[in-house]
């Protein structure tokens, strides 16, 4: 991106991988800043993978090859590349690249790179081959305060807005890791506060984006942290009650939490930002842990990931002929809390 910006493209760009939203933007950035307005309407093309007679790319490789039509650069971009079934013209087209044209091809999941074509383009020197890989679940969390702190000064409506801590960890639980969906929500968050609203907190968040602010796992996690055996009692029956927790993904926080939490134990410099850095967390929540970690002696932290494991596995079906999340929810938070 920051080539881009600067002015500078490259003959070719393979954008792979199963995250979508770095795919969609990279290629959208080119879509509209590559060519102007005018030369968009002579000189890009935009076609879909589906779309070519038999997955053959060679009438795409022919628009490549192509003279621009304003005399500048030509643009030729492929979406859903998965679904083209021939690359063999492409092949061809990299031993004579057409300096003027800009031709990029998004492939929506991983190609085979045993391939001849996918050797050809990752050793090429002239091809940006980009590949965004899923995010894991406990890093869904750190990429949202990322985001936060590298996009939003450049969004004219985020200057002065400042963001609750608790708001990513909720967002990162609700959503998951769907990194378009993410950016979706901080957007409404952004363009749904009220006037004079700057700061963006869990109540924002209830309101604009649908997720509670009291039953979520966050607040599950809190009431483990104080042992409040009624309140997570009680978002666990709104959660197994909800087809919108599934035990299985409400757990995976709890999991990371406790994990940490056996970290925090064993870490011999306990000061916040050390807290932090080791365990990757914001230093705004070192204080849950030094509140868990009198409550829960490393002993007892084995046993609860144990606890977690077995739950865990019982959700998937094993040792568990009937067991609904209702009844699963109360026997965990029991074991965890005794």
């Amino acid at each position: 991106m920051r080539s881009l910006r600067a002015g500078s493209y490259a003959p070719i760009y393979i954008l792979c991988g199963e995250e979508n939203y770095y795919i969609d933007r990279v290629q959208q950035y080119i879509a509209t800043h590559a060519l102007d307005e005018t030369a968009r309407e002579f000189d890009q093309q935009i076609v879909y993978g589906r779309d070519l007679p038999g997955g053959d790319l060679s009438p795409v490789v022919s628009a490549a090859r192509g003279f621009a039509m304003m005399g500048g650069r030509k643009v030729v971009i492929v979406r859903e590349g998965q679904a083209v079934k021939k690359w063999e013209s492409l092949e061809a087209y990299c031993n004579n690249l057409m300096p003027q044209t800009v031709l990029v091809v998004c492939y929506n999941g991983k190609p085979d790179k045993r391939q001849n074509i996918w050797k050809k383009l990752t050793e090429h020197p002239q091809t940006v081959w980009m590949q965004s890989d899923k995010l894991r679940d406990y890093e869904v969390e750190r990429w949202i305060n990322a985001y936060i702190r590298d996009e939003w000064p450049n969004n004219p409506k985020a200057k002065g807005v400042s963001v609750d801590p608790r708001v990513a960890a909720l967002l990162a639980d609700h959503i998951g890791t769907d990194l378009s969906a993410i950016v979706g929500a901080l957007d409404k968050l952004i363009d749904g506060r009220p006037e004079g609203v700057n700061v963006i907190d869990t109540a924002l968040v209830e309101r604009n984006v649908g997720i509670s602010k009291d039953y979520n796992s966050l607040e599950l996690q809190r009431a483990l942290i104080n042992k409040d055996i009624e309140r997570a009692n009680r978002i666990t029956r709104y959660f197994a009650d909800s087809k919108d927790h599934p035990m299985i993904r409400e757990m995976v926080p709890i999991f990371t939490f406790f994990s940490n939490l056996l970290m925090y134990h064993y870490l011999p410099d306990k000061n916040q930002s050390t807290v932090a850095r080791e365990l990757g967390i914001n230093p705004y929540f070192v204080k849950d842990y030094a509140d868990a970690a009198r409550r829960y002696p490393a002993g007892k932290v084995f046993l609860i990931i144990g606890y977690l494991r077995e739950t865990d596995a019982r959700l998937k079906g094993m040792n568990n002929p009937s067991a609904k999340d209702g009844d699963l929810w109360k026997e965990l938070i029991y074991k965890i809390m005794h």
